[in-house]
């Protein structure tokens, strides 16, 4: 029997009942990458948009580790421009004690500013 190329390339087959099937498995980098909602959303907005380098980056092997930098830098522009935002607005754990109401929101109009700008910075564009 001839070797399929995925054997030449040192592949290798199981056998689960009556079929043979390829043993894959996901490298080292593919497993240990974080892929959050921030990834996710750029992932989509790639496939849509964007799909020559969408698939380039996922026949490379790159799409992963790619996804992972995206979303370690959403995460951390989303905290910083959050802080940076309360102290503009003078959001403070004191007026958090005093009217809670009118915190949350405060703070949840300050994460939807901050939603606003990641996305029309990071997310959506290459």
């Amino acid at each position: 029997m001839t070797n399929t190329i995925f054997e030449q390339t040192g592949g290798t087959y199981s056998q689960v009942g009556d079929y043979m099937l390829p043993d894959l498995s996901l490298s080292a980098e593919e497993k240990k990458a974080n892929i959050g909602v921030w990834s996710l959303r750029h992932e989509r907005y790639l496939k849509q948009n964007h799909k020559v380098l969408y698939y380039n980056l996922l026949t490379s092997g790159k799409l992963n580790s790619y996804l992972a930098d995206i979303e370690i830098q959403a995460q951390h522009l989303f905290t910083r421009l959050v802080k940076d935002l309360a102290e503009k607005e003078n959001v403070k754990e004191k007026f958090k004690a005093d009217n809670q109401m009118l915190w949350v929101q405060k703070m949840n109009n300050i994460r939807n500013q901050a939603t606003e700008i990641i996305n029309a910075e990071l997310i959506y564009t290459i």
